[in-house]
């Protein structure tokens, strides 16, 4: 898509969607969106901090008017760049999946004893790997997990003035409970992380067929635009591509898995030519071990800390060798 410039701020879809974008899109630097209609605003998803999302809403009211008072938020999933700022959007209304309100409850506070954001130098080469991508760029201070005031199961319809805003829950995929954000009349979807642009998604809870699912059903919908939960503005391009991705690391995959091979040795032996441009290629291993668990039928609790450690592994030999 050339339209839209993959520029930090806001950007206007027309018919009073907007989404807000954060480059490079890497680890923590989400978009978010805006759904306005006769006066009334919806919010899709918060950033990572304070000082960030409270900059995000400020350019917000500046530029559209209905923004002055969001009447809700949606928040797409759990993962911190897309909730821990929920407690400035005051007197919203916060959807939420209950799988996703859930995993919500379930983190700690940012600021809490043996929480990876304080006390990163006592997790080893986890902590490590997260002080090098998020650390030092997004701030603790000052947050107050707020949670959902509302939930559903599979699908909710609002309406944000007299336009319908389709909640579908699409989870388990990213994690438990994602969600994406759909405005039939307006031809655009915001997908939280169901879509990563231009960077390798992250399977943090799986199954990966859940995701691709989620890819087909965006696929039949009538859609124009595509708001990714980072990376530039795309359109069903972009969905395309990513369902691609993960055909072919199950692919790849499953080779060195019937072959025996651990997943860390698999995630470094597969060719990942056709992504050469994308972000984040340690986060292959965790793709490779989610496709691993899904061959196998693993359904044991997932260890964050333990894949962290296999991104950190994969991310500092990289750098000591020179790739990005």
């Amino acid at each position: 898509m050339t339209k839209w410039s993959f520029t930090k701020g806001l950007h206007d879809l027309g018919a009073g969607c907007h989404a807000y974008l954060q480059p490079d899109g890497s680890w923590g630097w989400s978009n978010a969106g805006l759904v306005t209609d006769s006066g009334e605003a919806l919010l899709v998803d918060t950033l990572m901090d304070l000082r960030l999302t409270g900059e995000m809403l400020t350019t917000m009211r500046q530029n559209v008017p209905a923004a002055a008072r969001i009447g809700t938020l949606v928040n797409t999933h759990s993962n911190p760049d897309h909730t821990f700022g929920n407690q400035l959007v005051s007197g919203a209304q916060i959807i939420a999946s209950t799988a996703c309100a859930r995993e919500m409850r379930d983190l700690p506070p940012p600021s809490a004893p043996g929480s990876i954001r304080r006390d990163w130098a006592k997790l080893g080469e986890a902590g490590a790997f997260f002080q090098e991508v998020m650390g030092s760029r997004f701030s603790i201070e000052g947050i107050t997990l707020t949670f959902p005031t509302q939930t559903f199961d599979d699908k909710l319809v609002l309406e944000v003035g007299d336009k319908k805003v389709h909640l579908v829950e699409v989870g388990p995929a990213h994690t438990g409970g994602d969600v994406v954000v759909f405005v039939p009349q307006d031809r655009v979807v915001f997908t939280g992380d169901i879509l990563f642009m231009k960077g390798h998604p992250v399977v943090w809870n799986g199954p990966v067929s859940n995701w691709i699912r989620a890819c087909d059903l965006m696929l039949g919908w009538d859609i124009d635009i595509v708001v990714p939960g980072h990376g530039p503005i795309t359109d069903k391009s972009g969905i395309r591509g990513l369902k691609q991705y993960f055909e072919y690391v199950r692919d790849q995959s499953r080779k060195y898995y019937d072959a025996g091979i651990g997943y860390e040795e698999a995630a470094r032996g597969i060719a990942l030519d056709a992504f050469a441009d994308w972000l984040d290629p340690e986060r292959i291993v965790v793709n490779v071990l989610a496709w691993y668990r899904e061959f196998s039928g693993d359904q044991s609790e997932i260890n964050s800390l333990a894949l962290r450690g296999a991104m950190a592994r994969l991310y500092f030999e990289r750098r000591r060798s020179g790739v990005r």
